[in-house]
């Protein structure tokens, strides 16, 4: 069976950063790049908020660009998913695509988390161009336009407020009649006057041509004053929560009510030595490519330190 000191699973902004400060620390990482490499934001057309891109860069190639850094400093970088890894005593033994197997001394686990969607295939056909799961990443590009907002909760509302401040009027599409959302975020989207909610509302798809021009919904569905419209808006965005990438784990580490990874303390530790957890999936709250990669670093320097206080065993 293949060894190696340290073991990466999964890339984007945390990976790709634990595998650079791994690689410096001569750790020889390996990195298992998961089914989507590169993380979410291969499919962000263009990053606006990542320092030292005064111009914006695609997501796709800011992500190539963190992966060759990683491979310049000699980072281990493998297409295939871990299916599976067994973390009850070290070293710990990962079972990639149901088939190889690896042991590793340490374990970054870096999978992040993947946005929820209601799936429609007008989600997918208009992703990148008029539909985001990301208002802090992409709200920027929808000043002064027409956007929606899916969901009720506290997520919704916050994007919602977000939104109101950059784009011209904000609806809100909410399937219940009220909002799940705390009394506080509740007050703040019903006293903006850029938004408007939509209750008792469905979304049945969305239109356009070469970007999103609309959606079709459908009011008080099932019921005899079901009705059925059109909105014309520029962006969609999703704000119906998002899902841990952890079921690889089968429930071996400790986890919130929404199964993200909790970390110990200020770094990045989780609640079994020598597993450490980095980017969205440990981070229910910011979900940014900077704190992923702030966390990626972290947790690189968290495991050189273990190594170095276990002696590598």
């Amino acid at each position: 069976m293949e060894t190696t000191r340290c073991l990466i699973i999964g890339s984007g902004p945390a990976g790709y950063t634990a595998a650079i400060y791994a690689s410096r620390a001569n750790l020889a990482p390996v990195l298992y790049e998961g089914n989507m490499p590169g993380g979410q934001l291969t499919i962000t057309t263009e990053v606006e908020n990542f320092p030292g891109y005064p111009e914006g860069v695609d997501g796709y190639e800011m992500m190539e660009q963190l992966k060759q850094q990683a491979a310049r400093f000699g980072a281990d970088m493998r297409n295939g998913i871990v299916t599976s890894i067994d973390l009850s005593k070290r070293p710990f033994v990962a079972t990639i695509d149901d088939d190889t197997e690896i042991s590793a001394e340490a374990v970054i686990i870096a999978t992040g988390a993947s946005a929820r969607y209601l799936g429609l295939d007008d989600e997918k056909h208009f992703q990148g161009r008029g539909v985001s799961a990301c208002a802090t990443c992409d709200g920027f590009f929808y000043r002064k336009k027409v956007v929606a907002v899916v969901g009720g909760g506290d997520s919704a509302c916050e994007e919602a407020s977000y939104l109101a401040h950059l784009a011209s009027k904000v609806y809100m599409i909410v399937r219940k009649d009220h909002l799940r959302a705390s009394k506080v975020m509740q007050e703040r989207v019903f006293t903006n006057p850029n938004i408007e909610i939509l209750f008792n509302t469905n979304t049945l798809g969305l239109f356009g041509n070469e970007k999103l021009e609309g959606a079709h919904l459908i009011r008080h569905k099932g019921t005899p004053q079901e009705e059925r419209f059109d909105i014309a808006i520029d962006g969609f965005f999703l704000a119906i929560g998002h899902t841990p990438n952890t079921a690889f784990l089968n429930g071996q580490l400790d986890t919130d009510e929404n199964g993200y990874i909790i970390t110990h303390g200020s770094g990045q530790a989780t609640s079994i030595d020598g597993v450490f957890a980095a980017g969205d999936v440990a981070d229910p709250h910011y979900q940014q490519a900077i704190t992923a990669a702030g966390m990626g670093c972290k947790a690189a320097l968290d495991v050189e330190r273990f190594l170095l206080e276990n002696n590598g065993k």
